[in-house]
């Protein structure tokens, strides 16, 4: 069976979805893998260590290939390119790239959504979403503090000391907790916010400091799977008025909320904004699903306010050679899923809910329940 990873096309994705160590690991599967030319280029991995890891480079190779790996889903010319039958794994964002579900799954594409993995201890090694968020929340802290105008850690000196930056981390996620740990390691005074009462206890035992209004309503606003349940009105006024009061101490504000299919929540108002010190920084990671604050642009960077709002779109690009090197072991632990070790076969189980709930197109129809119907 050939596997097939191709360049990534999307403007400014410098991923690759397999790396020369995983291409080795897929030749112990007893797989044959062919990379297209240059797909490494922006990672700094060359067509020679694809070639000395036991790779064929070539210009074209999805005609005959019977497994895909991509980063970013295929665009049209690309599907049109993929043989019936062919395997697909990518983050394909079907809830806001709506034409391509329809499209695989009439070209008899297996399509896999590896966004769609469900989030179980069995999947974690399988988890591209937690590990592309974790190198996130690293680069958004780090450029932050490159575009602040001042330094991170308190410093002491024969001419004074300078006081720590503060930054605030809204939503404490992987992306969250990682900016944590990261501004903490920069020397910054850290405190965050989440809708989730458990989230507290991390925050805390990274160093930072945990906002929210601590009533009986908010200790009680997590159900038994670890969801945030819908808090009253008056509960979310209370939130927004400490939100507001903490927002205005801070240099630096970073923004992780974002809601699978749907816009991104504002978390910080214009009026907000306005009461940030000049010279103050937010990074939008939500950027690119209409952003945390109503000024966010995606793949930009705006001043408004005398605060700088930044809005990359794809941070973990930034990192590519990391990023790939953690994306492509994603994909080798969900192949191995999928394929059988002893004859090198695919063998798809769709009674395993890993397969099932990552699976996005199947005999020629969209098979993913939250694009059904």
């Amino acid at each position: 069976m050939k596997l097939a990873v191709p360049r990534e096309r999307r403007d400014g994705e410098t991923r690759v979805a397999a790396t020369p160590e995983t291409v080795k690991k897929f030749k112990s599967l007893g797989l044959e893998v062919a990379v297209e030319s240059g797909a490494g280029a922006g990672a700094n991995f060359s067509d020679a260590d694809y070639q000395a890891a036991g790779a064929t480079v070539a210009p074209s190779v999805l005609a005959d290939a019977d497994i895909v790996l991509k980063v970013r889903g295929p665009d049209a010319g690309e599907i049109a390119q993929l043989k019936q039958g062919a395997v697909l794994a990518a983050l394909l964002a079907p809830h806001s790239e709506k034409d391509a579900p329809a499209a695989l799954a009439a070209r008899g594409v297996t399509a896999f959504a590896m966004e769609f993995l469900p989030r179980i201890s069995r999947a974690q090694s399988m988890d591209v979403l937690s590990s592309q968020a974790n190198l996130a929340g690293y680069k958004a802290v780090i450029d932050a503090a490159a575009t602040f105008g001042r330094a991170m850690p308190m410093m002491m000196t024969a001419a004074g000391t300078i006081a720590p930056a503060r930054v605030l981390v809204m939503g404490v996620g992987v992306a969250g907790l990682q900016a944590i740990a990261t501004a903490k390691r920069l020397g910054a005074i850290v405190s965050a916010t989440d809708v989730r009462p458990a989230t507290k206890e991390q925050v805390e035992s990274l160093g930072g400091t945990f906002v929210a209004v601590m009533d009986e309503e908010f200790k009680n606003a997590q159900t038994a799977a670890g969801y945030a349940k819908p808090m009253s009105a008056e509960y979310q006024a209370k939130q927004a008025a400490l939100t507001a009061e903490t927002i205005k101490k801070q240099d630096i504000v970073i923004t992780t909320a974002l809601i699978p299919g749907r816009k991104a929540p504002i978390l910080v108002t214009e009026e907000m904004i306005k009461t940030m010190k000049p010279g103050s920084v937010i990074v939008d990671l939500a950027a690119g699903a209409g952003g945390n604050t109503p000024l966010s642009k995606p793949e930009e960077t705006v001043k408004a306010h005398g605060v700088t709002i930044m809005g990359s779109t794809n941070l973990p690009g930034a990192l590519a050679a990391d990023a790939s090197a953690l994306y492509a072991r994603n994909l080798f632990n969900f192949i191995s899923l999928i394929v059988d070790k002893k004859t090198g076969a695919l063998n798809m189980d769709w009674n395993d809910e890993i397969v099932a709930g990552s699976g996005l197109t199947r005999d020629g129809a969209v098979v993913h329940p939250s694009l059904k119907g």
